[in-house]
Order: structure tokens, then sequence, then C-alpha cells
């Protein structure tokens, strides 16, 4: 079975391009949703998380998420020590997923995709981009959060440019209906080359 990896900045619409290849179906694994699941239900992820960051790293006896992101965003070694215990858990819960599908290839969504390694392991990679504006005007009608946060994320991101030049597919997601017919015309090509 192929991995194909979905990636794409903050803000491109990633997931919503990952939920039309669901829609053909096609099995989506979104990293981040089973990443804040695991943080939350994993006791050595939690000893981790308490023991980097403290007792505050979790509140009511769930991932206090506004507290987390306060501190990788404007800390990059915080960042990278978060996602040393992460994301090792990740790839593991990834691979026993990927053993119970049945279809010719999945999609494995993640906004990291290339910063923490884990495109090597996938056979495709599909980078979804949005003009800049546009993301920052998503993610600002989307989350309660500023322009400031925003581009410390931006930031702590590949441009589009080197993300693209390791990719085989690119979705620019602009105009939904366009971007359904990039989605089908993608899946038509990966389907092709496996069968």
């Amino acid at each position: 079975m192929k991995v194909v990896g979905i990636t794409g900045g903050i803000g491109s619409g990633k997931t919503t391009v990952a939920k039309q290849f669901e829609a053909l179906g096609v099995p989506v694994y979104i990293a981040d949703v089973e990443a804040k699941k695991l943080m939350n239900t994993s006791k050595i992820i939690r000893r981790k998380l308490i023991a980097l960051f403290g007792e505050e790293a979790f509140f009511d006896n769930t991932l206090n998420r506004p507290f987390l992101a306060d501190k990788i965003f404007n800390n990059a070694s915080y960042l990278e020590k978060m996602n040393a215990i992460v994301h090792p858990k990740v790839a593991s819960h990834f691979k026993n997923w990927v053993k119970k599908q049945k279809a010719p290839y999945v999609l494995k969504e993640s906004a990291i995709l290339f910063e923490n390694g884990a495109y090597k392991f996938c056979d495709l990679v599909i980078t979804v981009t949005a003009p800049l504006e546009l993301r920052k005007e998503r993610l600002l009608k989307r989350d309660d959060t500023t322009l400031e946060k925003i581009q410390a994320i931006i930031d702590n991101q590949w441009d589009d440019n080197k993300k693209i030049e390791k990719s085989q597919f690119v979705i620019v997601n602009k105009d939904l209906e366009q971007t359904q017919l990039q989605v089908q015309l993608t899946h038509n090509k990966i389907v092709n080359n496996i069968t």
C-alpha cells in the first residue's frame, strides 16, 4: 500500500483538501488530530511533557494547549523537544493504522511533514498552497488568534517553494470548485500510477 503525504503551510486548507480525498474513498490520517489524542491519552507522553514544561502542561487532566502553544512558538528549543516526545509515538500509531486499511493508497496529513522528516516514509507527497494573505484571513476567521501568532507559526514552517521542490503534486487551494477538480485529477494520477 502506498503512503501519500499531504502537507501545506498553516491556513493553506490541507485538511479541507484531505477531506475531499476522503470523500473519494481514500483513508486519511490527520497527524495533528492523532497527536492531540495521544498527548491526552498516553501516560508516557504526559509524563515527559510535564517533565519538560511543568504541571501547567495539563489542566483539568487535559492538555493545556494555550499554555503549550505560548511556550513552543516563542522558543524553538521547546518545540524541538516536544516534537521529539510526540512524533515517534505518532509515527508508530500511524504504522499500526496503515496495516488496518484496505485501499490502493492512504493519505497522511501533516503540517510539518517535511520539517519532521516524515516525508521520507511517504511514496509521494502533495503540497497544498494558497496565497499568504488568504491563509492569514482564513486563520483569523477560524481561530481565536492574532497576526503575530500566525506569523510565528509560519516562521516555524518551511516556505511553499521549499516544499514544492520535494513534492510530486501541488494543489492550489483558492477556490473550492477548482480545488475539487485538482483533487480528482491528482487522485486519478495516483491510482493510475499504482495499478
